[in-house]
């Protein structure tokens, strides 16, 4: 089953007069269970990208089409729904509320679908145990190192079970440790059969995926499957 089918997907942003398409074009599509690596110098448009296929932005034209829904007919309360329900993300910068602790900013999204405040603490502190952070429910964003945080990020991404989990450049801030041990994450969720899409700059992390795109001036120039 496509969980994702593009078609002429394009991104145009305007400063004044001066328009720049980033996105020129593209064609795309994913399969469930994939694992995929989308790659590009900076400036491709690789997060641009990202941003379109997981509803975060609004193509200037093309379709998208997610779960055979096409985008093009849903509402701004319709897509908040729809990720709300079904996506997951991370992104480099962690978007971790600082008053919030970790077991809070995981259950935050769970009591915005619905589940009252003891049954998503309790889901929290399962993912978080899940991402090797059972110990550090109670701590406050600024009392965890960068790793930490990023695997609360993580844990948040996937409490609700999304269908796919889109990562934005998961380890740009981390250290080559934490780095390691956020991608052994994401490999062993994926072995469980979570869809991933994520963009990296970082060729040794996206070998780990099953698929890299690579992009280039805002077109596809390369897709190979492992």
């Amino acid at each position: 089953m496509s969980l994702i089918r593009v078609k002429n997907l394009i991104k145009t942003f305007t400063d004044g007069e001066k328009e720049t398409r980033v996105l020129k074009g593209i064609d795309f599509s994913v399969e469930q269970g994939e694992f995929i690596a989308i790659m590009g110098r900076s400036g491709a448009g690789k997060s641009t990208f990202m941003y379109q296929i997981s509803l975060l932005d609004e193509p200037t034209s093309g379709e998208i089409w997610l779960f055979d829904r096409d985008t093009h007919n849903m509402s701004v309360d319709d897509k908040t729904i729809f990720r709300l329900n079904e996506l997951g993300y991370v992104f480099q910068d962690y978007a971790l509320l600082p008053d919030l602790t970790a077991e809070e900013n995981v259950a935050l999204p769970l009591m915005m679908k619905g589940e009252t405040k003891r049954v998503a603490i309790a889901e929290a502190r399962v993912a978080l145990a899940r991402v090797g952070l059972g110990h550090r429910t109670g701590n406050l964003p600024s009392q965890l190192s960068g790793g930490e945080q990023q695997r609360v990020s993580i844990a948040r991404a996937l409490a609700h079970k999304p269908k796919i989990l889109f990562a934005d450049e998961p380890t740009a801030n981390l250290d080559n440790e934490s780095s390691k041990s956020v991608m052994a994450l994401f490999d062993e969720v994926h072995r469980g059969g979570q869809t991933i899409i994520m963009v990296t700059h970082e060729e040794e992390y996206a070998r780990l995926a099953k698929r890299i795109v690579r992009l280039d001036d805002g077109k596809i120039i390369s897709d190979e499957k492992k």
